[in-house]
């Protein structure tokens, strides 16, 4: 009896003991990731993204063209417009030279562009596409080769006495330059700026 009711103990003992299954099962419940450690949704591709700094430029204008030497390397003008839309940007034009030397820098607005529109009118006013369109033209046509001249002064040019940044010298010595070159710009209805490279100085310098 003493031995039967020692087996009994015994057996009881060993059903006590957790199973294998139930360990996984413990295992398993204890690994699932809880509400916040849970996969987070998709990102909302429909939000509006982040801004580039190129992202504004509307219009890229690129010729390449004798200016600063006139029988040498070609000079590099550029004139980039950016801004939110065409009525209301501003451009920059520059001049760089063939080793990267920046030697002319203006800011033009939209109305710079805009204003010679109303030669053209054949109504009252432009509608806002007639204008874009116009200002789109202006930059397309910046820098036709019919802009730039050769020589840049003439021989029997007057010496143009509004100019108080153009001394007499520098003057005088594009006039004994048949090789220089001048472009030519229009900046609003009727302000043909012309500019050429003076030897000189070593810069760009207006001349009317």
């Amino acid at each position: 009896m003493r031995f039967t009711w020692l087996a009994l103990l015994l057996l009881a003992a060993c059903n006590s003991t957790p199973s294998a299954v139930n360990e996984g099962t413990g295992s398993r419940t204890a690994n699932r990731p809880t509400p916040d450690s849970a996969t987070l949704p998709p990102p909302d591709t429909t939000r509006t993204k982040a801004v580039s700094a190129g992202s504004d430029t509307l219009r890229v204008v690129r010729q390449r063209h004798n200016f600063s030497q006139p029988g040498g390397p070609t000079d590099t003008f550029q004139l980039v417009f950016r801004g939110p839309a065409m009525l209301v940007g501003t451009g920059e034009f520059t001049i760089t030279t063939a080793s990267g030397q920046v030697i002319f820098r203006e800011v033009l607005t939209a109305s710079d562009l805009e204003a010679s529109l109303v030669y053209e009118l054949k109504t009252p006013t432009a509608t806002r596409a007639e204008r874009e369109t116009y200002v789109r033209r202006r930059l397309d046509e910046f820098f036709l080769p019919s802009h730039f001249y050769t020589p840049a002064v003439a021989k029997n040019a007057s010496f143009p006495t509004h100019l108080a940044n153009l001394d007499r010298a520098t003057w005088n010595d594009l006039r004994q330059r048949p090789d220089a070159i001048r472009f030519e710009y229009l900046k609003g209805k009727e302000d043909r700026q012309q500019i050429a490279w003076s030897p000189l100085k070593q810069q760009v310098v207006r001349i009317q």
